[in-house]
């Protein structure tokens, strides 16, 4: 694989060349949709809908706070990655997301678990590969494929040395080499043959005020017991806060996130002006017997959360919706989020890949409309009109980007 060749000159190289396109906040002539939206149009049933979106055509692309990009780009560009998040950029995502964990030495970094560097950098063919919490060990015996490498195994100034690549891994795989080489046939590897460029929270802050972005960082939950070396999940939620008041950005700015419960509560308590627009990402799916549609199931009402002082919830995509007829609606949590005067940002578009399979995890609730990948539009529509939220993540941000312009939002 070209990407395990790949030297880390060559990925400060591709860094250095941001200013050029950055240059603070006036991009409007790098923006684009290039030629997603209009294929999925083209596909799309006749209709009002359809006729709406192919009278944009002709549009020109803005910065939308509607597209929030999941990573960055990363259908086609190596996930929280310097290139990852200029291509989100230049396809109008007005927020851009840094997951945020911890190396060794308690330095924040973007990644999407504390546990994927053997999934989305080139760990496992490096020297750093020694310090994985489970060294590669090849696919035998009708054993898949292992290894696990945390962001806590090795320290900041060694994780700057990683390439990022995209996230994936061929568990039949019997080398390194195979392993790494699993990419999703939907997805490619055309972006990523040079090497993705890692960051560290601080310098995500730096890039995304360069892009005229604004900010969505989600703490993760560690796979290390905390406290870590004396590091409590307070200081890490505080650590996070504290890089961007030393950045100087406005809460406003701000829409910090986290599946932890108690952790939002820290920021509404802790850091109030920050906590305002605390995101709760809401994973209550994995509780037995839960369902959107069932206000009895759940751990918290809606009338609940808000007392608590959360003004933004999001939960999957699924969550929101439900079939009616051959016409996609509001799910009950839906509208009990909206009575409680509760805002609204769901995930993730575009991610699933086809839809020809009804889309799977993403679109379970109406999996029995959503067969052609076309319908990103119709669940978009029904998310906006029907639920009402407030922004969606995608994988592509330029298809969300086109229905928010095009819409007004």
């Amino acid at each position: 694989m070209t990407v395990l060749k790949t030297t880390l000159a060559a990925t400060v190289a591709c860094a250095a060349a941001l200013p050029a396109f950055a240059g603070g906040h006036d991009h409007a002539d790098t923006l684009s949709y290039g030629v997603r939206p209009f294929y999925l149009i083209d596909r799309m049933e006749d209709g009002p809908l359809k006729e709406k979106l192919a009278s944009c055509k002709g549009q020109s692309p803005k910065t939308s706070l509607f597209s929030i990009g999941h990573r960055g780009a990363p259908m086609q560009f190596p996930e929280h990655t310097v290139e990852s998040n200029i291509a989100a950029a230049r396809q109008g995502a007005g927020i851009l997301e840094c997951d945020v964990t911890f190396t060794k030495d308690k330095e924040l970094v973007c990644r999407h678990a504390q546990n994927d560097l053997h999934t989305t950098t080139n760990i496992l063919a490096s020297k750093l590969a020694e310090n994985c919490t489970q060294p590669f060990v090849g696919a035998a015996g009708g054993e898949k494929a292992k290894a696990e490498c945390r962001t806590s195994d090795i320290t900041l100034a060694e994780y700057k040395g990683l390439i990022g690549k995209m996230d994936a891994a061929n568990k039949l795989g019997t080398t390194v080499e195979d392993y790494m080489n699993g990419t999703a046939n939907w997805r490619t590897d055309l972006y990523s043959a040079m090497g993705g460029t890692v960051m560290t929270h601080a310098e995500s802050i730096a890039l995304f005020k360069d892009l005229g972005a604004k900010f969505t960082p989600e703490l993760k939950s560690p796979s290390v017991e905390m406290p870590f070396d004396g590091f409590s999940m307070n200081d890490y939620a505080q650590k996070m806060i504290d890089e961007y008041k030393a950045a100087g950005v406005p809460a406003s700015d701000v829409w910090a996130q986290s599946f932890d419960l108690d952790v939002v509560k820290y920021w509404i308590d802790a850091e109030p002006e920050f906590g305002a627009q605390a995101v709760y990402l809401m994973d209550e799916y994995n509780i037995e017997g839960y369902s959107p549609m069932d206000a009895a199931t759940w751990p918290n009402t809606m009338e609940e959360l808000k007392a608590m002082g959360v003004n933004y919830i999001a939960p999957p995509m699924w969550m929101l919706v439900t079939a009616e007829g051959d016409k996609i609606v509001a799910s009950e949590l839906a509208k009990q989020a909206k009575a409680a005067d509760l805002k609204i940002i769901t995930w993730t578009l575009e991610r699933s890949g086809p839809l020809g399979n009804g889309g799977g995890w993403y679109f379970q609730s109406v999996k029995d409309l959503t067969d052609n990948d076309a319908d990103y539009f119709n669940i978009l529509n029904a998310l906006h009109e029907e639920v009402g939220v407030e922004g969606v993540f995608s994988d592509w941000p330029a298809t969300v980007t086109y229905y928010a312009n095009c819409m007004g939002i």
